[in-house]
């Protein structure tokens, strides 16, 4: 088990985090249905009352919060901590949220695209356009599950599109560093898939037997599911996995370039930040905390973050 430092403790089920040029890292708690900033020094400050469940967050163009908001879980707890068991009963669809920073106030962009209500909005990444991709989960339920997919959308509200589908609770999202690839992490299914992008919002799709237009990247085994990711500056993806928690790092080519066990059976998400990206800062959900370490490597810089 690797050392790190709990940067803060008591969250209500973090995920979302974004670190920021201040050292402050900004988080969504869905348990608790707020956007979250955490201090260098530990403190706490509530951006934001979001209601529902945030889920992903993202900084774009305009220096605005962009949440996934995948409309609330049930929860169950134990003695390890807490976790997601389904739907919230006051579940009213998911959305993407913009939050301004500065006064927390909260804007309803998008909560369907042209096929139809968004079911759980997931996780984000920003291109440098300007233009953000988004994952969708679906949703599932005790006799069916609704398939999940991929999105781009502009943060103006103007236009979103639904890209890629189907998929088995799509997750984690990120880009490569010359953002000619698109890395999508799916949970049910233990994947990490690949998709070649054409332009912004568009991909060049591969044929069949490839269920939704993307290639495999990786697939693990066992209990080691992937949830969120992030992508360093040498390419590698860092993928944070639930139930065998920890972050797996896979290079471009799906090899395994380390695995780090982490005490949380529901590690979330993990972003890099620090004046030279090479501190990891990984949400333990299950146990509500914010923990920081020293990577490897420097992480890739986000857009506009």
């Amino acid at each position: 088990m690797v050392e790190f430092t709990s940067l803060a403790k008591d969250l209500g089920f973090p995920e979302g985090p974004i670190a920021m040029p201040d050292g402050s890292v900004i988080l969504v708690e869905i348990q608790s249905s707020l956007l979250t900033r955490i201090a260098a020094d530990g403190a706490r400050t509530v951006i934001a009352e979001i209601g529902g469940g945030p889920n992903g967050a993202a900084i774009g163009p305009d220096g605005a919060c962009y949440v996934c908001n995948s409309g609330g879980f049930r929860w169950a707890v134990n003695e390890k901590g807490r976790h997601p068991v389904g739907q919230a009963e006051d579940y009213a669809g998911g959305r993407i949220e913009r939050v301004d920073l500065r006064t927390g106030e909260v804007t309803r962009l998008y909560d369907r695209s042209e096929n139809g209500p968004l079911r759980g909005p997931n996780d984000i990444v920003f291109d440098r356009n300007g233009g953000f991709w988004f994952t969708d989960t679906g949703k599932g339920h005790q006799r069916h599950m609704e398939h999940g997919g991929i999105y781009y959308a502009q943060p103006d509200g103007s236009s979103i599109t639904e890209v890629i589908f189907p998929m088995l609770q799509a997750n984690g999202i990120g880009l490569s560093p010359d953002e000619k690839t698109l890395y999508v992490a799916e949970t049910v299914s233990g994947r990490l898939w690949a998709f070649d992008v054409e332009s912004p919002g568009r991909i060049k799709r591969r044929d069949f037997p490839s269920p939704n237009g993307g290639r495999v990247v990786a697939s693990n085994q066992g209990y080691v599911l992937p949830d969120s990711l992030a992508v360093d500056s040498e390419g590698n993806i860092a993928v944070a996995t639930i139930y065998e928690g920890g972050v797996t790092v896979f290079s471009r080519t799906g090899v395994v370039v380390e695995r780090i066990e982490l005490p949380d059976q529901f590690v979330t998400n993990i972003c890099f930040g620090g004046p030279d990206l090479m501190t990891a800062y990984i949400t333990l959900a299950q146990t509500g905390q914010l923990v920081m370490m020293p990577w490897s490597r420097p992480g890739l810089r986000l857009n506009f973050s």
